[in-house]
């Protein structure tokens, strides 16, 4: 596949120092790397953005994240090895991408579990982590920007 742009944030000024900001911003929130990265990779994989899973995937195996945990992904809510906090950060971050699956995608029930494990600052900055996520899956799937280019 032909990428269509290089890389967006390149092609629009100021929007990459944006988007730093933005990420050292998440990342201060008190939200551990490993859960933001499994976050971004379970979006990554709800939106089909082969770009963000394999980029994804590849940071996770450099950080020490298992094989085992990485194939269960998909399943997370069969499988074991992920812990409560995990759940619902997935939970969380699977309503939130998929808004239009249902009247109420984030339902009292998916915020009072994840409210359960995390304090304001933290769930804002999950919110914002799958937020960005999102953001980047879209706009890599609109411009085709091939696996691997990174």
């Amino acid at each position: 596949m032909t990428g269509r742009l290089e890389h967006f944030t390149r092609a629009l000024p100021g929007f990459g120092e944006a988007v730093g900001s933005m990420i050292g911003t998440i990342q201060a929130a008190g939200v551990p790397d490993g859960l933001r990265e499994l976050v971004h990779l379970r979006v990554s994989q709800i939106n089909g953005c082969a770009f963000c899973v394999d980029s994804g995937t590849k940071t996770m195996r450099k950080n020490g994240e298992s094989e085992d945990r990485l194939a269960m992904l998909v399943v997370w809510r069969e499988a074991p090895g992920f812990t409560d906090a995990e759940r619902a950060a997935l939970a969380l971050a699977e309503a939130a991408t998929r808004i239009a699956d249902r009247p109420d995608p984030v339902s009292d029930e998916v915020w009072a579990e994840a409210a359960r494990h995390f304090d304001e600052t933290a769930l804002a900055g999950l919110v914002a982590q799958i937020a960005l996520t999102n953001l980047f899956n879209h706009a890599n799937v609109a411009i085709r920007r091939p696996v691997g280019a990174w």
